[in-house]
């Protein structure tokens, strides 16, 4: 799968230890399931449950046509080569890789997977990355974690609780103390053909406040967003998915821009706009992420 074959309006995070809230997540229509090995999963001998969770619903075909990245446990936590080697299976996308703070990290992971694809006979490159970028150090070297791995990463998400902890700053009601990091995070993925997945929202009730952050990360370029709560799901799809107006204009633009050459003209107009290189580009875009939605939404059928 290349980078653009990936659907990531929203990511949702699943503690793997907990068989009620992974049976409810199968009931929802998150594009990725989070499952997770890390934070939520306590005390340390859950990890194990965690991973063996994992296993026997794969077995069982309750994740078939869903896109999972369980997210493991980061280099430092002397879990992470149980988590990759146990769980390195059919049915597994690739992995989220949390606590990235710099392309070195990133790196490490991708030869790691590489190794265990080796030993187990996998093709090469089968698992992707998602790394999480969590701290001020991570925000600094972003362009640096977006070009480690170009065979293997498929998506930055940022996590900006950690983030605000390290950096010693205070969330304030515009979202302004977070604005840097995200405008940085989203120019250093696009930079080098990444997916861009804004940050968790911590006030899972207010969707009024949901709906001004997505205003937010889509005018910021973001694609997706990291979820806690189901009931979320509905504004950050239709926030992350195209209009039919933005459907129509971009078949439009196309048919333009194709006629265009036939006809041996350089450029289409419209309006009395010329049609250039970003605006074709722009619609093949919506298009493409107008068809993953539908492949989605027929394999979920």
């Amino acid at each position: 799968m290349t980078t653009n074959e990936f659907l990531m309006r929203s990511l949702m995070f699943v503690p793997a230890h907990n068989n009620k809230l992974m049976d409810s997540a199968l009931k929802r229509d998150a594009d990725v399931l989070l499952l997770d090995i890390e934070d939520s999963v306590q005390p340390e001998e859950n990890k194990q449950v965690a991973r063996d969770n994992i296993k026997q619903y794969l077995t069982t075909g309750k994740l078939a046509n869903r896109t999972v990245f369980p997210r493991v446990n980061d280099r430092e936590s002397g879990h992470l080569l149980q988590d990759v080697y146990q769980l390195t299976l059919p049915g597994i996308a690739g992995f989220m890789y949390p606590k990235a703070k710099k392309g070195e990290d990133i790196y490490f992971f991708g030869k790691l997977l590489e190794t265990i694809e080796y030993e187990k006979k996998i093709p090469r490159h089968t698992f992707k990355i998602v790394a999480l970028i969590e701290t001020p150090s991570a925000v600094m070297n972003i362009q640096e974690i977006c070009s480690a791995c170009p065979e293997r990463l498929v998506g930055v998400a940022f996590g900006c609780e950690d983030f605000m902890t390290e950096l010693g700053g205070k969330h304030d009601e515009a979202y302004q103390s977070i604005f840097t990091a995200r405008a940085m995070i989203a120019m250093g993925a696009k930079a080098n053909n990444v997916i861009p997945i804004d940050t968790v929202h911590i006030k899972v009730h207010d969707l009024e406040d949901l709906e001004r952050n997505l205003i937010i990360g889509r005018n910021l370029g973001f694609q997706g967003m990291l979820v806690l709560n189901p009931k979320e799901l509905p504004l950050v799809h239709q926030y992350y998915s195209p209009t039919e107006e933005e459907i129509e204009w971009a078949k439009e633009m196309l048919e333009l821009s194709e006629e265009a050459v036939k006809h041996g003209k350089g450029v289409a107009m419209k309006d009395n706009k010329f049609i250039g290189p970003p605006m074709v580009k722009m619609a093949k875009d919506i298009l493409k992420q107008d068809e993953l939605i539908l492949k989605k939404t027929h394999k979920l059928i």
